[in-house]
């Protein structure tokens, strides 16, 4: 790692009993070691907003405990706060789970397809001052077979993150021959692990980094996990 940049992660449910993550604070730092060891310095937090929603002072109070376990572990990582937010609610309704408190916000789309109104679902995020990432659509069914769906969804202020494991096969040929058609086709600003548990789905992004580089080269791939995910939590542009 190069000595002025440190390898951000945007979307890990590292929280405890709050979604299907950890459940237990020790969990949590059990994450938080591993990412560590991977050379992740900051992760933010991003349990999900769906059929469940939680008041983002409780987001506010995992996120400043686990901060002082980790502090007293002394695992060098910073957890920030964010939301995982699916696109079934209003942009009225969202306000306290974007990123760090900057203007990005993690939205997710069905798991099962991509909505006919979608365009119009991020537009509606967009006019109300928020800056949509796409999380993990190489793993929506109806992108993973028409990945031209994704791209004609794309304008000003709408941003994609692919999870690091699609691009090492970890959810399937599908999922990964999506991810390197997006790449190649230079719509994805970010890459994020998705991370759920040290077992499962790991909070570990270099190997991704590394696979992004095979097909976009070096560069482009450490702005995935280097400069973007900076820009991001600084609410800087992209």
């Amino acid at each position: 790692m190069r000595a002025c940049e440190v390898m951000i992660d945007i979307h890990c449910h590292i929280l405890p009993d709050i979604d299907d993550g950890p459940k237990t604070f020790d969990e949590s730092v059990a994450m938080a070691r591993l990412a560590a060891a991977d050379g992740i310095a900051g992760i933010v937090a991003t349990p999900h907003l769906n059929e469940k929603v939680f008041d983002p002072i409780e987001i506010s109070r995992r996120v400043a405990w686990l901060n002082h376990l980790l502090r007293a572990e002394k695992i060098p990582v910073s957890i920030m706060q964010g939301a995982d937010v699916s696109v079934l609610f209003k942009p009225s309704e969202i306000e306290g789970f974007t990123i760090n408190e900057t203007e990005y916000i993690l939205v997710e789309f069905p798991h099962t397809h991509l909505p006919s109104n979608a365009d119009e679902i991020l537009f509606q995020f967009v006019v109300n001052g928020y800056k949509p990432i796409i999380t993990h659509p190489e793993r929506n069914p109806s992108i993973s077979s028409n990945p031209h769906l994704l791209t004609k969804l794309l304008g000003d202020n709408m941003y994609v993150q692919v999870t690091a494991g699609s691009l090492t096969g970890e959810f399937g040929t599908g999922a990964q021959q999506c991810a390197e058609h997006l790449l190649r086709a230079g719509v994805v600003d970010v890459l994020a692990t998705d991370a759920h548990s040290t077992t499962h789905r790991k909070p570990q992004l270099s190997a991704g980094m590394q696979a992004a580089a095979k097909i976009v080269g070096h560069e482009a791939a450490r702005r995935m996990v280097f400069s973007n995910p900076v820009k991001i939590i600084s609410g800087i542009d992209i």
